[in-house]
């Protein structure tokens, strides 16, 4: 086997950002770097989150079956990488055949009572480390979106699906928690409005600004999020995380989702 001169993936990573006389082979190399160093840091993460998370993904599973008739499971069809369909895997959170809305909110009539707690926690989310060491997703990157909705919007997700679509990432931070985010009498309206355009302007950013170290923050930031019930803020024109301030007296943040029948 042939030494590489050029050093190991984080090596290059790093010369390429000091590289005197930026010019398009050198981003070109950047981009290369980055997104190996992401792929090799998925699939670690991704597979001893899985070992160690596994008790608790046979205790859910079987908690999912024993309390309402259907499947563990419910894939999402949603839109991957260069526009390949992906089907993102959850723990199923509603009665077996419910349909209605795409859009769910905090205490939806179709949760059963585990689905309601797994939607809070996040927990259903677990069953996507699978679609990450599959390589159809990375744990950061912008949030998969319902076939119908990239369709309304081919121009603004052709440079989104660029990237495989992850986890968590700017827009997941930015919407996982805001109070009263959408009217209640067209939930899928608004959202389309008001809320899926700044979503789309956060998953812009992140693939011109991608980077392992911006990954390494938004991982930390979902940590923070989950285990310890810091809503973060992004900066809407850097990207920049920082802790969410509520007013006194504010209400606690309403949960939402795009699960199309979850």
């Amino acid at each position: 086997m042939r030494h590489d001169p050029r050093g190991g993936i984080l090596a290059r990573l790093a010369r390429a950002d000091f590289l005197p006389g930026s010019n398009e082979s050198t981003a070109s190399l950047k981009h290369a770097s980055v997104l190996e160093a992401t792929r090799i840091l998925d699939v670690a993460f991704a597979a001893i989150a899985l070992v160690v998370l596994s008790p608790l993904i046979v205790l859910v599973a079987l908690a999912v079956k024993i309390e309402s008739r259907g499947p563990v499971f419910f894939r999402c069809r949603r839109v991957g990488v260069h526009g390949r369909p992906l089907a993102m895997v959850k723990f199923r959170k509603m009665r077996d055949g419910a349909g209605g809305p795409l859009l769910t909110a905090v205490g939806d009539d179709r949760f059963t009572r585990l689905g309601g707690f797994l939607a809070k926690t996040k927990l259903d989310e677990i069953p996507q480390l699978w679609n990450v060491v599959r390589g159809e997703m990375s744990l950061v990157g912008p949030r998969p979106e319902h076939p119908d909705i990239v369709e309304l919007y081919r121009d603004e997700y052709a440079q989104i699906l660029r990237v495989r679509p992850g986890i968590t990432g700017l827009s997941q931070l930015a919407f996982a928690n805001e109070a009263e985010i959408l009217a209640g009498d067209d939930r899928l309206q608004d959202y389309l409005k008001r809320i899926l355009p700044q979503k789309m302007r956060l998953d812009r950013l992140y693939v011109e600004r991608q980077s392992l170290w911006m990954n390494l923050k938004i991982l930390a930031w979902t940590v923070a999020a989950v285990a310890f019930q810091r809503d973060a803020a992004v900066h809407r024109s850097s990207g920049r995380l920082t802790v969410r301030r509520r007013p006194p007296g504010e209400a606690a943040p309403l949960a939402l989702d795009l699960d199309g029948g979850v």
